[in-house]
């Protein structure tokens, strides 16, 4: 796999990349997505290819240079990159991690019956982040270090629908959706100040060139919430984000697991996304989605995680090489999983995925 990579290598396009996502013809080259490469498979992959080796630990920016050569020698055009001081603390629960690459400390699981605020004394009490005091730390590196033709795609914004499930435990927000309706719009509504200012000094960065935010609202064969509550508690929010998104020239990009069929239409003309992201075989075949939807928006990714678990290495790339014959015609698809590179993902697997793009 080594000397195929390093005989093919990809030159950074992100213009090609973003007029790809825009839909403005079939693209010269096969473009790759990722929402997240576990830190086990990025650190796994830079021993196996002997990435930035003279790089050390204790340089300060270590995590962005070693994140920088990754990316760039796996031949994607952008970094993802959110601020630092965007996360809102909730209750987990801790189980151990049986992946090939196991992460330390093992995995951990939002607490789905009761959240830290769950009444207006608790409201009031929780500690919300203060947008005043968001680092962009990172983002000023990449900003300044990024090679020639590469973007960032920032992360961390946009969680409108999960932070109000975590934040309540999603057994109590169900009974406050009956009950409390007050106290989640309270919570919306420290979202959406939140998320305006932070978008607000994102935007300043040159080099982020699409705004690609996360927030799964859905589940196998629905949505979390109701239609009616998502349409309350939930668009506004990313309208709010598309339309700043837009307002400086970045496409919006979302990304969502779970069946979100019924409420598709109005993401695409209601909300304003121009792209989705997650894409389950057992939901909805990216292929499928790219028939449905792709003459209004982009879709990204869509090699099942499952399927890339399971398959053989001759199996993913002939896959691979299907769908890219289905969904690269016309622009508005780029090659990735269906979610991301999770470390229980076979390494050999996703490389093989990569590599099948680059022979296209």
């Amino acid at each position: 796999m080594a000397e195929i990579y390093l005989s093919r290598p990809v030159q950074p396009d992100c213009e090609g990349l973003l007029a790809c996502i825009r839909r403005e013809g079939t693209p010269r080259r096969v473009y790759n997505v990722e929402l997240f490469i576990d830190a086990e498979v990025q650190s796994a992959l830079r021993a196996r290819f002997a990435l930035a080796p003279d790089l050390s630990p204790g340089d300060p920016f270590f995590a962005e240079k070693a994140h920088t050569a990754l990316m760039s020698f796996l031949g994607y055009d952008f970094v993802r990159c959110k601020a630092d001081g965007l996360d809102f603390p909730h209750n987990r629960a801790e189980v151990d991690d049986s992946a090939p690459l196991a992460r330390k400390g093992g995995r951990s699981f939002v607490d789905e019956a009761r959240g830290p605020v769950t009444s207006w004394d608790e409201f009031e009490s929780y500690p919300w982040p203060d947008a005043k005091r968001i680092s962009a730390r990172s983002l000023e590196w990449y900003e300044r270090n990024l090679p020639d033709g590469m973007c960032i795609a920032t992360g961390g914004l946009g969680h409108f629908c999960e932070y109000i499930v975590w934040l309540m435990g999603y057994e109590t927000l169900c009974y406050a959706l009956t009950d409390r309706r007050d106290l989640v719009a309270a919570i919306r509504d420290k979202l959406l100040e939140f998320y305006r200012e932070t978008l607000s000094l994102i935007l300043s960065f040159d080099r982020v060139r699409t705004i690609w935010v996360g927030d799964d609202m859905g589940f196998r064969t629905g949505t979390l919430l109701s239609p009616p509550d998502l349409r309350e508690f939930v668009f506004p929010g990313h309208a709010m984000l598309a339309r700043m998104a837009h307002a400086a020239g970045r496409p919006y990009i979302l990304h969502s697991c779970g069946n979100l069929s019924g409420v598709m239409d109005e993401l695409i003309g209601g909300v304003g996304i121009d792209a989705k992201h997650s894409f389950e075989d057992a939901i909805q075949e990216v292929g499928e989605a790219k028939r449905v939807y792709g003459d209004r928006i982009a879709v990204l990714g869509g090699i099942d995680v499952d399927f890339l678990c399971r398959a053989t290495e001759r199996q993913v790339r002939e896959r691979t090489r299907r769908t890219i014959e289905e969904c690269q015609p016309g622009g508005g698809w780029c090659l990735g999983t269906g979610n991301s590179v999770a470390n229980y993902i076979p390494i050999d697997n996703y490389l093989a995925m990569l590599d099948e793009g680059r022979r296209a």
